[in-house]
């Protein structure tokens, strides 16, 4: 596995752990200790710029979510799946030297890996709404 996936990865079980708990402010620091054979110098970079992105923009995040779920609301998807696309959609809005189909794929694998069997259709049809009708090229 590569190192992008896996910083991914854990940024999605770092997210997911704090969407369910909404913990105290040493979570993070703590989910790092915990995982600090995984977090590599090659790892905890992009995983750090993840998690500290997505919760500094998770509003906006959201708010594209919503918008683009067709009947679902954020609070009614699967755990895993919002916080998949949450790190996707952040790609997308800041990560400008990663291209949006590498985002998108990544969150697909990813939600097939994690999620449900329906999952990657899912994660792929609302993220591919927010890159066509938001305009990421």
């Amino acid at each position: 596995m590569g190192d992008r996936r896996l910083s991914r990865e854990l940024a999605l079980q770092a997210l997911f752990l704090f969407d369910v708990n909404k913990s105290d402010d040493t979570w993070l620091e703590q989910f790092c200790a915990q995982r600090e054979d995984e977090l590599t110098d090659m790892v905890k970079p992009f995983f750090l710029d993840l998690v500290e992105g997505v919760l500094s923009g998770w509003d906006d995040i959201d708010g594209l979510l919503n918008k683009y779920s067709k009947n679902w609301k954020i609070s009614r998807m699967p755990v895993v799946d919002r916080n998949i696309m949450r790190i996707a959609t952040f790609e997308l809005l800041k990560q400008k030297d990663i291209p949006p189909s590498v985002s998108i794929n990544e969150a697909v694998e990813i939600g097939k890996k994690f999620g449900t069997r329906d999952s990657g259709s899912f994660i792929n049809g609302v993220l591919d709404k927010i890159r066509l009708l938001e305009g990421f090229e």
